[in-house]
Order: structure tokens, then sequence, then C-alpha cells
């Protein structure tokens, strides 16, 4: 937006379409088996409930698969669907292959993943030759050395021994020696691993990410036919999932590439791999991981970008796992995606965000819901909003939900879901209110898009040190993004946050070829080696005016300041003027948009929480449920939120602040009187609180039920329905979401199970999904007898628990498709469930 732009221009703007901003879903499409009466009824719901579109992603089947991955029939049903889509407004990418990772029965031995391991056998004193077999089809001996000691006791001074081909395997040839040595044997070995979770006819193993070979046929088995039956245009990108291939450190020609680039042998080195500590085996181990991490870049992920350019299209890519991409892996691929919540950690979302920021990307996204309430059908509105804003303080502009399950109309129970924990489709009850989550978050995406970002703070990540520590060949994977957040870690992390300050990560890669402009802060966090060109850029950094902070660190850059953990909040405030007064539970990001200064707050805790945010002139606090502004001042803001309550702050010198009218203070109880009716019983009185389980015969009820009552008020200016607070279900010192595992929930238990549509004497007044669980009726209300009604919905977790059909569909896939997936914690799905209206529900009157 333009320079001269105003706080009124900007949020006449928020109100406004902005399809291109709204969350997308990830449509799992089961078997193969799709009809597309199911697929244009889907498709439909999701588009009238502001959904921005789909990405397809073919897993293992349910029931029977009606065709293969791959067949025409299939491409047939995907470009009907692709067109489809486009006629509903709805944008559609694909998955360019089945499950994950890439792979399938294209993939070869020769471009299968293969791995490094060692054999360690104890010798005798003189010659040998020993005679070596493959332990496994497709082993090749690469190398071999010979150590003292005991295979029992850490390797050292190793030397290469002779290896030569035989009939039956190899000989190794052994000099002649006294006292206990023993023989390192490094074997290339073909990980095995296969597709996860594939379709019928995409079963095989994972390709080698770091031949070219191996990509390019992958592309031409699967990827070509996908371009070929659905048109460029009818397609938005094209998708890679997280990388997942494990243990996979080894590539046929790895020792002629690591000594190109590295300009010394390999194998003679390899022992290396063992050793731990620094010097040579240090530098060694990082060399070794640095040639695997381009070996990815160019021959995996540049090779697919390559190819989605010639067929005109986005490659989007989920850069984090293994192989071992980096932080600046990401810049070969079109768009960066992340994935998980926590805004005081270093997640892979931030991962993705802080390589969109360095390296040109306009829009970054991020998998969400991956484990929100599980088991499937436990997450409520409330619990995908609360983790969605941990998504957007991490630096997310477009939300891809995991996910949306194609299930047939005639399906048994429940129908099909995906074994993990987000079942994010229509037969929830409580969808219905979905278009009012949908409108809140796609505001705050594209809100989140405009203008330019301020971060004060910069991350070092200690790149050279997470590829040296990684031990290569002992059954381990080097994840750089998981090592990178046991280096930095929330006791770095969670100060700045909690001060309101933001933070880019960076790391070598950027600082050599993107060369960023300082911060006020730089933050280099347990580094014990730093190459000559990131040791110079943060000495320069600190001559022109960064406070460059050591967190213990071995290193020591000139004019930077070493601090502990313990000393980092008030080392940041020392440095920087912290937007926040005092430490929160409140996350913010922060932009600026021509004059103005746009501030997203949420408060990630389950109780409420209060900063005052340092601010200089007028201001405006805007609602993301409404756009409406709801608080106006000058100079510092003082900002309550309830739980898991989110708000928008614009400040700058032309802002309105015409006071807004405060919430009325008159409250009268709505006690007695009420009605409930079920869908499948007519109206009967009821005493409030109401909770369904309760009922003889509702404990296995799912939908909806309308409690009605009847009330007389004065003449009212404003009239206000609220149905009282949440109560936090946190344990523990910090007031934050309660969690089990991975799984993501809202830690409160709020005043209706789960969800409230409100409705005055016929009037449509507005859903109630999360904190403040309020809407205005004002424009509804009338000076005498009202009628009140408001439709619960709860979610489908009861009905899950009654479906007897689940076990039996699960154990029928099974024996005809073999074990492709563990549905997950089914046995928990009625834990802490209450349905219903939970409290007595008040009217705040403004009266004439």
């Amino acid at each position: 937006m333009s320079d001269t732009v105003t706080a009124e221009d900007l949020r006449s703007a928020l109100l406004a379409d902005h399809r291109d901003a709204a969350p997308m879903m990830r449509w799992w499409w089961f078997g193969p088996a799709v009809e597309r009466g199911e697929l244009d009824r889907e498709l439909t719901a999701m588009a009238e409930a502001g959904l921005g579109g789909v990405e397809v992603a073919f897993v293992y089947p349910l029931e029977r698969a009606t065709t293969t991955f791959g067949s025409p029939d299939l491409l047939a049903d995907l470009r009907w669907t692709a067109e489809r889509a486009r006629d509903l407004g709805l944008r559609f990418d694909v998955t360019l292959g089945s499950g994950w990772s890439y792979g399938g029965p294209h993939v070869t031995p020769a471009h299968a993943a293969r791995g490094l391991r060692w054999d360690r056998r104890e010798i005798g004193q003189g010659p040998h030759a020993l005679r070596v077999a493959a332990g496994f089809p497709g082993d090749v001996l690469v190398a071999a050395h010979l150590a003292p000691g005991s295979a029992q006791e850490p390797v050292a001074d190793a030397v290469p021994l002779t290896v030569t081909a035989a009939a039956d395997g190899w000989r190794v040839d052994v000099p002649d020696g006294a006292g206990t040595r023993h023989v390192l044997l490094a074997w290339s070995r073909p990980t095995g691993q296969q597709v996860k979770r594939a379709a019928a006819g995409a079963e095989g193993p994972v390709l080698d990410h770091y031949s070219a070979d191996a990509t390019r046929a992958h592309l031409a088995a699967v990827a070509d036919p996908i371009l070929d039956a659905v048109p460029a245009e009818l397609i938005d990108s094209v998708f890679c999932d997280s990388l997942e291939v494990y243990h996979a450190d080894w590539t046929p020609d790895l020792p002629e590439e690591f000594e190109r680039r590295r300009g010394y042998p390999l194998l003679p080195e390899l022992p290396l791999l063992l050793q731990r500590g620094g010097g040579e085996a240090h530098r060694f181990r990082a060399d070794y991981h640095r040639t695997l991490v381009e070996l990815y870049e160019e021959r995996f992920v540049a090779v697919v970008r390559a190819w989605a350019a010639e067929r005109g299209v986005r490659f989007r890519l989920q850069g984090y796992g293994t192989p071992p991409a980096t932080l600046s892996s990401y810049r070969h691929a079109d768009s960066f995606e992340g994935e998980g919540w926590g805004w005081t950690e270093l997640t892979a979302t931030r991962w993705a965000s802080s390589a969109a920021h360095h390296y040109g990307r306009d829009v970054v996204s991020a998998e969400a819901w991956t484990w929100v309430r599980s088991p499937s059908f436990r997450a409520t509105p409330l619990d995908l909003l609360a983790e969605a804003h941990e998504h957007l303080l991490n630096g997310v502009t477009l939300l891809i939900g995991h996910g949306w399950p194609y299930s047939p109309q005639d399906a048994p129970g429940l129908g099909w879901f995906f074994y993990a924990a987000g079942c994010l489709d229509d037969r929830n009850p409580w969808w219905p209110t979905m278009p009012d989550l949908v409108r809140r978050l796609t505001r705050l995406s594209w809100l989140l898009r405009q203008g330019e970002g301020v971060a004060d703070v910069a991350v070092h990540v200690p790149t050279q040190d997470l590829l040296a520590d990684a031990a290569a060949g002992i059954g381990g994977s080097l994840d750089c993004w998981r090592e990178a957040n046991l280096a930095i870690g929330a006791d770095v992390l969670g100060p700045v946050r909690r001060a309101g300050l933001d933070y880019r990560l960076l790391d070598d890669d950027v600082v050599e070829h993107v060369a960023p402009a300082p911060p006020a802060v730089v933050l280099v966090p347990g580094a014990r080696t730093l190459p000559p060109a990131t040791r110079a850029w943060l000495e320069d950094a600190a001559r022109a005016g960064s406070t460059v902070l050591t967190i213990d660190a071995a290193v020591a850059p000139a004019g930077s300041r070493a601090v502990t953990t313990a000393q980092l909040p008030a080392a940041l405030r020392e440095a920087v003027e912290a937007p926040f007064a005092t430490d929160a539970e409140i996350g913010s990001v922060h932009r600026r948009v021509g004059g103005l200064d746009v501030r997203f707050l949420a408060n990630t805790a389950a109780v409420p929480s209060r900063v005052t945010v340092r601010t200089e002139g007028p201001w405006q606090r805007w609602d993301p449920a409404t756009g409406e502004v709801t608080h106006t001042g000058t100079g510092p803001a003082d900002v309550e939120l309830e739980a898991y309550q989110a708000t928008v702050l614009v400040s700058g010198r032309d802002v309105d602040t015409t006071p807004v009218a405060p919430e009325p203070a008159e409250a009268l109880p709505l006690e007695a009187g009420w009605q409930v009716a079920f869908p499948d019983a007519p109206a009967a009185p009821v005493t409030l609180p109401h909770r369904w389980e309760d009922e003889p015969g509702r404990s296995g009820f799912s939908g909806g039920a309308t409690y009605t009552v009847a009330v007389t008020l004065p003449a009212t200016r404003r009239a206000v329905f609220d149905l009282g607070p949440a109560t936090s279900l946190a344990d523990g010192p910090s007031p934050q979401r309660g969690m089990v595992g991975p799984s993501f929930r809202a830690a409160v238990r709020a005043p209706v199970g789960e969800v409230a549509q409100v409705r005055v004497n016929g009037v449509d007044c507005g859903a109630v999904i999360a904190p403040p669980y309020r809407v205005d009726v004002s424009d509804a209300v009338r000076e005498g007898e009202n009628v009140v009604d408001v439709t619960v919905h709860n979610t489908a977790a009861n009905a899950l628990a009654h479906d007897t059909e689940i076990a039996a569909l699960v154990e029928r896939t099974e024996a005809r498709y073999g074990r492709r997936f563990v549905m997950q914690e089914l046995d928990r799905a009625l834990e802490g469930v209450s349905s219903g209206l939970l409290t007595v529900p008040t009217l705040l009157l403004e009266r004439r």
C-alpha cells in the first residue's frame, strides 16, 4: 500500500474479500477411490465456508481402491476437480507423489535412498586376508580401515586398508601387526525406506534425494503425467511434503563429489565421522554434511523447481528434516512452507518464514493443525484459532489446514478420516461457524503481508557446528532445524518474544549471499566455530552500532559481548527499547505500512493477559473478528486480552482517536425460563447450566440443539449477549495451552460446548467461538418482550466414541493392503468432553 495510507484506508481494505489470503485445506484422497459427485459436494462446502483452495494429497486406501495411483481414470478425475475448483474460485495445488517422501514403484535400486553404515570387527595379530560378503541385498563396501585397540574403544589413528573386488564380495587385506586391533568396514546400504501412507499402486522405495537422475526419473514417472492431464493454468503450485528420508547420508558418487567440492579425498577420512570433539574430526564432519546439503539442493530442490518452471507452475516446499536441509536450502524453491506451533520456540514454521524474508518470498505458508486436539474430530474452532495465532506470530501469512478427508456419503459410521488428529470438514457439528473462523484468519493473513516487517533481533544459526556434530553412518539422521532448536532453544527465544520483540534467523549462507542489514541486536547462541564471512559480518555489525551478544558460545567476534541465558533478558532491554514494559504471554508481530505501525498481538495463554505497549502518538485497536475499532488512545497502550484472544494495534500520526463506547455495565442474568430443543425431540424446559452428556441417551449425540428464552427489556441503546468467561485448565507455572505429546489444544473450559449461534427476535446476531464469548445484539433487541435463541453445536467426538464401524474398517483395510497406518488415540475421544450451554448467560445493557 502507498506511503500515504491512513488507518481508515487500511481498515477498509482489511474488510474486503481477500480469497488469496484465505486458508487452504490439504485434501486427502484415499485409495484412489473418488467419485465426482462427492468431489463436487466437498469443493462446494469448502468454497461456501470461505476457504481459499485445496492441496490434493493421495494417500492409503480405505475399503477398496477403485483404481490405481497415476491411472488414466484418476488423472481424469484430477483434471475435472481442478476445473471445478477454478469455477468455484478455489486455488488448486497437487502433491507430486503419494504419501511421503517422494518415491514409488518406479524407483529402481540404483535410484533408491542409501545410507552409510559401519561394521566394526576385532582382529588378532598377524596378517589377514578377509573375505567380506554383502550382508543385505544392495550393500556395497566403499572403504575399510584398521584401528588399534578394541571395537569398544573410541576410534583413533585409523588407516585405510586395501579393498579389492572378489567373485563373492570383497577382499580386505590386513597387514601384520601385534595386539588387539579392529577393522572398520564402511558400507553403502539401501535404507529400505518405503513411501509412507502410499496409495494403491504407489508403493515402493523412497528415492535418493542426492541424485538428479533419481529426481528426474520420479518427475517423468509421476509429475509429468499429472501436468499432462491437468494444464498449468489450473494449478497454483506443485508440492513436496516434509523431508523424512531417514538414515539417508550416502549416494554412489559422493566420494567424487566430495573431493571436487572440498578439495581432498573422502574415503581415507571416513573414520573421522565416528570421532567426537574438535580439530580435524569437526572440520571433516562439517565438510561431509555440507556436501550432502549441496547435493540435496542442486540435485533435488533445484531440479524440481526447474521442471516446475518449464511446466509453468510454482514449486512449494516444506524444506526441513532429512536430508540435512539448511535454512538457506529453501532458496532453491519458489514457495516456502513450514509446520509447527510454538511462538517462543524455533519451529519449522520460523525456519521457513526467516528464509522467506531473506530470499524475497512475500508469502510464507504453514501446514497448520497437524496434531490439533487428538484424536480426530476433537478439535474445536477455538483450538484452530489459538494454534493459528501461533503460526501467524512466527511469520506465516498463509495457513494450509491439515486437513480435509474425502469421504463417500455412504461410508459406514462417521466415514473416512485420516489417522492423524485434524479432521476439519463439514461432518463437524460446529461447521456452520467455520466461515467466522475463516474470515478472522483471512483478514490477519492479508494484513501481515502488508508493508514491511520489523524485527529488531537476528539470531544466528550455528550451521557449521550443526553439520559437524552429526555422526553419519551410525543410524542417525541430521535434521538441521531440530538440531538448531536444541542449540538455540526457548531460553534464548523466549526473552525476545515476551518483551514484544520479533526476530529472524540467519545462517552462514544468508550472511554470505544476502548480506542483510544488521538489526539492533544480533544473538549468537552456542556457536563454537564461525566461517570467516560470518565473523566479518558480525564484527561489521558491531562497528555499525548493533549489539552483538554471544550466549554460551566459544567464539567472541570483535565488538561482541558474552552473556548467559540468565543475563539475556536484561541485556536485550539494555540494547533496544522493548515494545512491552514487562514480559507477557502475549506475542507480537510488527509491520510498518506507509506511516502506520501495525502490530498483531495474540494472547497465547489460557488466562487473561495484560501488557503495556510502548507507542507514540494516537492509536486504535481493531477486532479481527469484526474489523471494528474497539479502543482508541494516545501514548502507551494498555492491552488486556482474554485467553487466546488477538487484536490489531495501529498507531500513527493521523490515526483517529475518537472515543469508542465502553461495554455496557448493567448486567441482566438470564437464569430462568429456558427451553431446549434437540433435532429428535420437541422443546422442553431446562435448567442452566446444561450438559448434554448428563442427559439419558445423549452421551453419543453430536449435533446441534437450540436453547430459547423470552426476556422483557427496557428501551436500550446497546445490548451485548455474554456467555461468560473461559476457565483455565492449564497446569504449572506457565498458564499456556495444555499439551499431550505433539497435540495442540486450547487449555480452557469454555462456557459453551463448543460454539453458539445467537439470534434475537429472529435476527442472526453472529457466532460465538472463542473468548470473549460475547456478541453485540443491539440491532436486534427492542423494548418489551424479546426472544433469544442460542443454537449450540458440539464436536463429533461423542459420535466418534460410539462409532462401532471404525475398528472393522481398519481391520478390513489392513487385511487387504497391509498396515499402512495406525489410528490415533481413538480411546481418548470423550476425555473432558462437555456439550451444551454450560453457564447462565447475561445481557449487558446500556439504557436509553
